[in-house]
């Protein structure tokens, strides 16, 4: 009792000392201050600075010294810990500590919200650097319980709410302590996000692009406000400016938001911590490439209850992989040298912390590096060199244990925060697990002792008959009650040496007296322990990584080769036309040479005999491999671009390059008048986004016209325009400001840096080409008027279904058509779509594309191409430059793809048949001499999937089977994006 006040005297000394100019009226203010020392310990001053039988001197919640030869002063409180661990307390760089997650603002009006709700505030409520939540903080002692159980000692949190979140909170787990004391920063970090605030119901931004582009936009914003350049107070931007000297950390989803984020980094100079997701083993390279420092996720996947098949079969290998792959993820990034923390962001529970970060060293993760990453790393991220250590002058958390603290036997027996004692399991409880023989009443009995230190549990058999008990241990004192036919027999004792052994007084029913004991089967212990490191669970096999990590990946990428291709039919889609029994050889990546009996050394030669050679097939207006398509919440989305949102993982993309399909546009939908900037891809499956994006790519943006801009089918529509005239002015408003725009710019006078008219001022100089969604000859006349008046050309109308009606118009004016080669009666503006739309506009002298805006049209646009011969009797030569040499032309790409010629990109299509053969297939596509598809290929890959997927499943099953937690399959989410998707893919 005495040492428990002694205890609670010198911690209200502590937080006497951190409020030192307070007065006092309940007694005298001198104040006492404690030493104390703990001697004998393996003291890990750092992950890499150990000291054996060392000293560690505390004294006013600071280490003040720490070594083998410490010199104890007089009057310090002195605990012997010889064969104890002493560790620095665990940080904790990420959380939402103490902090109330805000509720999703209610409204009961269905109008969409378009404007800001905060005055005096930036115009984006999702922008809230301006948060502090200091004001909002309550110190959550349960919470800090279950870390401290952990071996957290402080943690950095703060309103995980919006996009630009505002600051952190520096936060000691003192939980006797008040704010006063504990709270380290008011000030620590700076967060950022790429998800919307739940207290606004404002629309912008709808998807990843247009959150990327509102933070840029921001960024510039904050940089003319900073210049004094604004004429009105905007606090956000004052705080963020105020923010910029802080720390900054950005919570990401998956690995490619995580490139994503840093790419906006990169682009102002930025370094973003980013907190990751777990995936990062996927693109690992990538990954290393951003030079980042990462919080890492511990929050591993469920196996699957893969119990019932047809269940099963539902799951994707991706998914599967997932599960088996994802503990490998700290040992790969700490193997490739990337620097992270470890958070328990995302753990549904503390107490899997320790068993998740177990698991991964046993899939290699080195545990040195495992302690770095739970303390001098999150310190340094934090800009903070008193945790996480115990060098002279820190922050005195540290944790006491009994041995290494990434063993699953370890107990953490104290876990001190700021020089305060916090008792986890008490020091002195006797390690009693094992098998005992009892003895009582004449009769042997097998006593196993299982469970933690602190909290033992036995277990009772006679042979091989479990005999009902009851067994506990406390305060050195055993009680053992035995339930058999007999009746009862109660056991009280105490352990008499180091070899645990047991003795006591037992009572039988009638209440007679005899002696009990227990001795350690020493010889059993042995031979469970031998076979323990026999059965000693270990980690599954990881299956390798491929690119992208799902079925059909790549294991390692194509190499360039030099391919002679003999005796083919060549499509060339030029002048020449069609060459018979000839050969072709590729090398470097371009087309080298075309003509008869050719030879190359070295050549991978390819039979072409009886098949078919074309260039590959180009899709001027797609959708697919993009993790968003549509900004809708604006009638202009000019600052937006699909670049950012390009998604190598998508199978379509391998689906697209199985049918030939060798370069896309991926297009901004038709949510609004003004739409975003493409990206104009080639499909290399395997790469990443940015070797997917065509090096110095043409500039295109995407406007569209009719019914979906003016939101005819939308229940809650009420952004302006509304009707098709509304769509010309307001067209023509923002080329007015542009022009206005641009001028300014260009006469040298300071000028706020606008994104989306820096988009709208390329197309005016001619340096952006419009690609427009429309279907109506009323609306595809007045864009080419609002053009004529700006003095710019429409590149391409796509869809076009009326173009047939305005061809003439539409190559006086200069415009390309990529139409549908027989859509038609979808909606009510394509009422007067024909088939013969493509060979009318081609003979009226416009360049004509067939496209598929369709994930799945687009594997087989040799087949949409072949139907302008059946509807308007086009030459089969003219019919495939539609899905060639036309669209390279529309995308200004035809200098380097879209036919067969010398010197062009080598992106060529080996097929078994006629290319436009409804029976043709493709044998092998290749981009830039390298083989993308082989048939041959495929055919082993599916095999493969299916030997990985059994091999999974029976992983999945051995987990269930050894008592393993299992979730309910479930088949992974797909949208099939089109113009008027408005979903944001979820990865």
């Amino acid at each position: 009792m005495k040492k428990r006040i002694l205890l609670l005297f010198v911690f209200a000394v502590h937080v006497l000392t951190a409020q030192e100019y307070f007065p006092t009226d309940s007694g005298v203010k001198t104040t006492k201050n404690s030493t104390y020392a703990f001697k004998n310990a393996t003291i890990y001053v750092t992950p890499t600075t150990i000291i054996k039988n060392g000293t560690l001197l505390i004294k006013e919640g600071k280490v003040a010294s720490v070594g083998k030869s410490v010199k104890i002063p007089s009057g310090a409180i002195i605990t012997d810990v010889k064969g104890k661990t002493i560790y620095p307390s665990f940080v904790d760089a990420y959380t939402n500590f103490g902090i109330q997650k805000p509720k999703r603002t209610a409204s009961r009006s269905r109008s969409t919200q378009y404007t800001a709700s905060r005055e005096g505030y930036y115009w984006n409520d999702h922008i809230r650097p301006d948060t502090n939540p200091i004001k909002d903080f309550s110190f959550d002692t349960k919470k800090a319980k279950e870390l401290i159980k952990a071996g957290f000692g402080v943690v950095n949190t703060h309103q995980q709410d919006g996009i630009i979140r505002g600051n952190g909170l520096l936060v000691a787990l003192n939980p006797n302590a008040t704010n006063a004391y504990r709270i380290l920063d008011t000030k620590s970090t700076h967060h950022l996000s790429f998800t919307k605030s739940v207290q606004s119901r404002q629309a912008y931004p709808t998807s990843r692009m247009g959150a990327m582009a509102l933070i840029r936009q921001t960024y510039l914003d904050a940089d003319w406000y900073g210049k004094g350049k604004m004429n009105h107070k905007d606090l956000a931007l004052e705080a963020l400016n105020t923010n910029q000297s802080l720390p900054q950390i950005f919570e990401t989803n998956n690995h490619l938001d995580a490139i994503r984020a840093d790419k906006v980094g990169d682009e102002f100079g930025i370094q973003y911590t980013l907190v990751g997701s777990g995936d990062e083993y996927e693109r690992l390279q990538d990954i290393k490439t951003t030079n980042a420092t990462f919080i890492i996720p511990v929050n591993f996947s469920k196996a699957y209850d893969v119990s019932n098949p047809l269940l099963a079969k539902q799951i994707s290998l991706r998914d599967l992989r997932k599960w088996n792959q994802e503990p490998s993820n700290l040992a790969m990034l700490a193997k490739n040298d990337v620097n992270f923390a470890i958070t328990t962001h995302k753990l549904k529970s503390i107490k899997s912390f320790h068993k998740n970060i177990q698991k991964a060293i046993s899939y290699g993760f080195d545990q040195t590096k495992a302690l770095a990453a739970l303390t001098t790393i999150p310190a340094a991220i934090l800009g903070n060199s008193s945790i996480g250590n115990l060098n002279e002058g820190s922050i005195a958390n540290f944790i006491i244990t009994s041995g290494n603290i990434f063993d699953a036997k370890t107990t953490i027996y104290e876990n001190w925060v700021q020089g305060a004692k916090n008792v986890v399991t008490a020091m002195n409880v006797k390690d009693i697990s094992g098998d005992y023989m009892l003895s009582v009443n004449n009769q042997n009995y097998q006593l196993s002792v299982t469970g933690s230190v602190s909290n033992p549990k036995g277990s009772v058999k006679q042979g091989d008959q479990k005999v009902k008990s009851k067994f506990s241990f406390k305060d050195d004192w055993i009680s053992i009650t035995l339930n058999e036919d007999s009746g009862y027999t109660r056991m009280i004792g105490k352990i008499i040496n180091d070899a645990n052994v047991m003795e006591g007084t037992a009572f039988d029913t009638q209440g007679n007296e005899t002696s009990w004991s227990a001795s350690k089967q020493v010889a059993k212990q042995q031979k469970k322990t031998k076979k323990g490191k026999a059965s000693k669970k270990t980690a599954f096999p990881v299956m390798p990584v491929s690119y992208p990590n799902s079925g059909f990946g790549n294991y390692k990428q194509p190499e360039q080769e030099t391919i002679l291709i003999k005796n083919v039919t060549i499509w060339t889609s030029e002048k020449e036309g069609i060459l018979e029994n000839t050969d072709i050889l590729l090398k470097d990546g371009k087309i080298a040479e075309i003509g008869k009996n050719l030879k190359a050394r070295k050549a991978v030669v390819i039979d072409g005999t009886g098949k078919h050679l074309t260039a590959g097939i180009v899709d001027e207006h797609s959708h697919i491999a993009a993790s968003s398509i549509n900004e809708g919440a604006q009638n202009s989305s000019a600052e937006v671009t699909i670049e950012d949102v390009v998604d190598p993982t998508d199978i379509n993309i391998y689906r697209n390059i199985s049918g030939g399909t060798t370069t896309a546009q991926i297009l901004h939908g038709s949510a609004n008048p003004i739409g975003g900037q493409s990206a104009i891809i080639k499909l290399k499956w395997g790469e990443n986004a940015e070797n997917m994006i065509y090096e110095n790519t043409p500039k295109f943006i995407k406007f569209a016209l009719g019914e979906n801009v003016k939101q005819s089918r939308s229940s809650n529509g009420t952004r302006f325009p509304q009707t098709r005239m509304g769509v010309e002015q307001m067209i023509t408003d923002y080329f007015t400001r542009a022009k206005e725009y641009d001028a300014l710019k260009k006469s040298g006078q300071p000028y706020r840096k606008d994104l989306e008219m820096e988009t709208l001022a390329e197309i005016l100089n001619k340096e952006r080409f419009i690609s427009c969604h429309s279907y109506v000859q009323s609306e595809i006349n007045m864009l080419m008027k609002v053009a004529d008046k700006f003095d710019f050309t429409i590149n391409t109308f796509t869809h076009i279904l009326e173009g047939y009606k305005v061809a003439d118009k539409m190559a006086e004016h200069g415009v390309g058509g990529s139409t549908f080669s027989d859509w038609w009666a979808y909606k009510y503006e394509v009422n007067d779509a024909i088939p013969y739309n493509a060979a009318i506009m081609h003979n009226a002298g416009v360049t004509v594309a067939i496209n598929s805006d369709d994930r799945e049209m687009s594997r087989r646009l040799n087949q949409e191409a072949a139907k302008t011969v059946k509807y308007g009797g086009m030459s089969e030569l003219d019919a495939w430059k539609t899905v060639t040499i036309n669209p390279a032309k529309l995308l200004h790409i035809d200098d380097k793809v879209g036919s067969i010629k010398v010197g062009k990109h080598a992106d060529v299509v080996l097929w078994n048949n006629h290319p436009m053969s409804i029976y043709a297939k493709v044998e092998k596509t290749i981009i830039e001499g390298r083989v993308y598809f082989d048939y041959k290929v495929d055919a082993k890959k599916r095999l493969a999937i299916k030997e990985e997927k059994s091999k999974l499943i029976d992983m999945m099953l051995n987990e269930k089977m050894n008592g393993g937690k299992t979730k309910v399959p479930m088949k992974r989410g797909d949208i099939n994006f089109h113009c008027d998707t408005l979903e944001e893919l979820k990865n």
